[in-house]
């Protein structure tokens, strides 16, 4: 089962949860190597000696052509792969295929997945959050939009009551703090505020994204744009205290698979990084904080006065 919502409590009492994590590039590059080609080679009646799939090409189909925690869309892109040269071998066009980076889309077709992040997060508004589901971690975008009004906030994007309250937490938190921003007081009576989580059919809750909400708040009305390659977990309170979320291993991996350099945590949450793998960890800068004002400061830096 991928959520223990749905088994009953006396059940799961009876039961021992075994929680497996997505897996890293190299432990995907691992499992295609030992398991995957292999099974899709026998599948198809080809052997190594009828096409050759170095492991930079696999390694460019994960981060082009999948984008989950385990490998089971892995194993259907190798799978597309080993039709196309079998067929071209059947055909007689060859006796065998070189599959490279530079004619990978020959046997694939165009990229399915592109490194957003820095692109979606260009205009203020939008901040790069992290969401842990069941079938692994997730990033995801929280927009923000304002229009004339009269104050206010609509939520869309199919979320939950755990993640509408902490919206609703957000937009409080920064009207308390408006003066200290250089905002406008006055903006919140007569402009309405519109939050959205993008993939609107996919329900999303939890408190996690209290953080995130914040920024692209803050983002909006300060008319400034957050850093592009940094992600932001973590729940907010109405006195701006950063506290500990769940799913942190989870949601480390869905930041380096999309490409994220930076990601901010929650202080408390510094023991939950010693689950994560080494590579992972030396490739991302990790800012552990205990209130809004430091993501403020880490996400919106100040800008450098030009000299004279």
């Amino acid at each position: 089962a991928n959520v223990l919502d749905t088994i009953p409590p006396p059940l799961l009492d009876r039961m021992e949860v075994l929680e497996l994590s997505g897996y890293t590039l190299q432990e995907k590059l691992e499992i295609a190597r030992r398991y995957l080609i292999p099974r899709q080679l026998k599948a198809h009646g080809l052997t190594r000696r009828n096409i050759s799939l170095p492991k930079r090409v696999v390694a460019r189909i994960i981060t082009d052509y999948t984008r989950e925690a385990g490998v089971r869309n892995l194993e259907r892109e190798i799978a597309s792969v080993m039709r196309v040269a079998a067929k071209r071998i059947a055909l007689g066009e060859t006796k065998k295929i070189e599959v490279t980076i530079s004619n990978l889309r020959e046997f694939l077709g165009p990229p399915k997945y592109e490194l957003e992040v820095a692109e979606r997060v260009r205009v203020p508004g939008v901040v790069t959050g992290l969401a842990w589901t069941p079938t692994g971690g997730e990033i995801l975008f929280i927009e923000a939009t304002k229009m004339e009004g009269s104050g206010k906030l609509i939520l869309t994007g199919k979320l939950g009551d755990v993640m509408k309250e902490s919206a609703q937490t957000a937009l409080s938190l920064v009207r308390s703090k408006a003066r200290d921003l250089g905002i406008d007081p006055k903006i919140f009576q007569t402009t309405d505020i519109h939050i959205h989580v993008p993939s609107g059919a996919v329900p999303k809750d939890g408190p996690s994204a209290g953080v995130a909400t914040t920024l692209a708040l803050i983002s909006l009305l300060m008319e400034r744009s957050a850093a592009p390659l940094t992600a932001v977990t973590g729940e907010i309170t109405l006195r701006g205290q950063v506290l500990p979320v769940g799913g942190i291993k989870e949601k480390v991996l869905a930041a380096h698979r999309a490409g994220i350099k930076e990601v901010i945590l929650p202080k408390r949450n510094k023991k939950d990084l010693e689950d994560v793998p080494e590579d992972v960890k030396k490739a991302l800068k990790f800012h552990l904080i205990q209130t809004i004002d430091e993501a403020i400061a880490l996400v919106f830096p100040k800008r450098k006065k030009r000299k004279r």
